[in-house]
């Protein structure tokens, strides 16, 4: 099986919680990945050897300074309960809705969604903001947000 029941995704309540609960008909595009399956993307995605972001290896692409283009305050957006997306990250990340994408917490932690369900929900994913990467299916703009409130803009190389 690819793809864990949300019900037994660790993080479940991060789409449930009270306060910003994402509903039921949306909660079927969330599509935690098995560890196995998780494991797989992230070593043909982000790092062949590192099992997060805090140790991704010189070697890795995202620790190439020239593969990001850009840093964006997201923090500010994520508290302003009116405010979506950036701007700038909208303006960057020019994706039709249905793109399948990926949220990457580390090696055994991705969650396979569309790009519209990730636009309109994106506060709960970033309840866990250390080190998340969000990439697109067949895309080479990627998103790497940070626990200080920003977001890096670059391409995969």
């Amino acid at each position: 099986m690819s793809y864990l029941p949300l019900d037994e995704y660790q993080r479940k309540w991060i789409f449930t919680h009270q306060s910003m609960p994402v509903p039921e008909e949306d909660l079927a595009f969330i599509k935690p990945m098995s560890q196995a399956r998780a494991a797989q993307f992230w070593k043909e995605n982000v790092s062949a050897q590192s099992p997060d972001m805090d140790r991704l290896s010189s070697s890795d692409w995202p620790m190439k300074e020239q593969n990001w283009s850009q840093e964006v305050d997201w923090m500010a957006a994520w508290e302003d309960d009116e405010q979506g997306l950036p701007e700038e990250v909208i303006t960057f990340i020019d994706w039709q809705d249905d793109v399948t994408v990926y949220f990457c917490y580390e090696k055994y932690n991705v969650i396979e969604t569309k790009w519209s369900i990730f636009k309109k929900y994106w506060k709960n994913f970033l309840f866990y903001d250390d080190g998340p990467m969000l990439l697109g299916r067949r895309r080479s703009e990627a998103l790497w947000f940070d626990s200080k409130g920003n977001v890096k803009l670059g391409e995969r190389s």
